[in-house]
């Protein structure tokens, strides 16, 4: 998976696109990111370099998961990918972003970004985020239908780390793996729930 990054980074730091810094860079990574089909969750997991076994809040990260309950959820996400914002008994509470199609992610994303506790978009980044926050602004709106409740003995992989320089390309890969229903489905009860 690295390679998709590093891939996709490299051609467009040549095209003279900074990662996360403006809105045309953010454009160009989703753009490229949509087009790439080698991004699969077993090759992602295999990226021993960015796997950890714990998550911090406002950080990015890719898991395997089996929900608890997952006979009566009518569908749930196997492969998230998602921003932790409150540690809870037994797990935590994170947005996962795949319960929205491309373009309302890109907005709520875009929101996102203002939360940044910086701009270098480095190993130091990670996003200010809280429930209250997230309720408390309209550009945040889009959040709503992603917030989900990960409990710890139902994680099936370590935690793989998605790197603030690559936010944009995670956020477009097709690497969402719904159980239940079809992506269009989801995408209509999102969209019903916002």
């Amino acid at each position: 998976m690295a390679l998709v990054f590093d891939d996709l980074l490299n051609k467009g730091v040549r095209a003279g696109e900074i990662p996360a810094r403006t809105s045309s860079a953010r454009d160009w990574y989703r753009d490229q990111a949509k087009g790439t089909r080698s991004a699969k969750p077993e090759t992602i997991v295999r990226d021993k370099a960015r796997l950890t076994n714990k998550t911090m809040i406002g950080r990015m990260y890719h898991f395997y998961y089996d929900p608890k309950h997952k006979k009566t959820l009518p569908y749930y996400d196997r492969f998230p990918l998602i921003f932790p914002f409150k540690r809870v008994k037994g797990g935590f509470l994170g947005i996962n972003l795949h319960y929205l199609p491309l373009p309302l992610r890109a907005k709520l994303m875009d929101g996102l970004y203002s939360l940044a506790n910086n701009r270098n978009y480095d190993e130091k980044t990670k996003l200010k985020i809280s429930y209250d926050i997230l309720n408390g602004a309209s550009k945040y709106k889009y959040f709503k239908p992603c917030i989900k409740h990960y409990l710890t003995p139902h994680i099936r992989s370590r935690f793989v780390e998605i790197y603030s320089s690559e936010w944009d390309i995670a956020l477009f890969l097709p690497t969402e793996r719904f159980v239940g229903a079809s992506k269009s489905s989801v995408y209509s009860d999102s969209r019903k729930k916002i």
